[in-house]
């Protein structure tokens, strides 16, 4: 297999202020279908030091492409299109949803906090404000959250009181 005469490179900010690089150089980029890079990192605090990294991975130098490249790179790595739908013809219209995208509807009860007030997961009275139901929900979070080796199932439990709490506080009052 023989390698073109250049590799080339991409590089895109991400949204926490880093750059991703991603580098082509057994074969060019292909808009349809999208080629995947030979390589591609995130975490670059410069351009150049994405640059570099590309390069050291390539093991040659790069010619820098648009960053569209990169970013449909990590569109992809975030399970969407690598390009974006066009828009709508009417001005101001969104597209329509795609086929394969569920419609969105609230979240529903739990099994586990069937019978259950709301207000008791959290552990607060049925008086407490937007402000306590904050503090408590925080609180639980640190406790429940699987990440912090909690149980799923109760973070979500107490992820849907917290909502269905904070939904009943933003509601307007009824007149007696």
């Amino acid at each position: 297999m023989t390698l073109p005469l250049r590799g080339v490179y991409a590089v895109t900010p991400t949204r926490r202020r880093r750059f991703l690089w991603a580098a082509w150089w057994t074969d060019e980029p292909a808009r349809e279908p999208f080629r995947p890079p030979d390589a591609s990192q995130g975490g670059a605090r410069t351009a150049e030091e994405a640059r570099a990294q590309a390069e050291r991975a390539a093991g040659r130098p790069l010619v820098e492409i648009e960053p569209a490249w990169a970013t449909a790179w990590t569109r992809i790595l975030r399970g969407e299109p690598p390009w974006p739908r066009p828009r709508a013809a009417g001005r101001g219209e969104a597209p329509p949803p795609a086929p394969h995208d569920p419609p969105r509807r609230a979240p529903s009860r739990p099994a586990s906090a069937r019978g259950v007030s709301p207000f008791a997961v959290l552990g607060l009275a049925e008086a407490a404000g937007a402000a306590e139901v904050r503090r408590a929900f925080r609180r639980l979070a640190l406790v429940t959250h699987p990440d912090r080796g909690g149980d799923a199932r109760e973070f979500m439990r107490v992820k849907w009181a917290y909502d269905e709490v904070m939904s009943r506080l933003s509601r307007p009052k009824r007149r007696p």
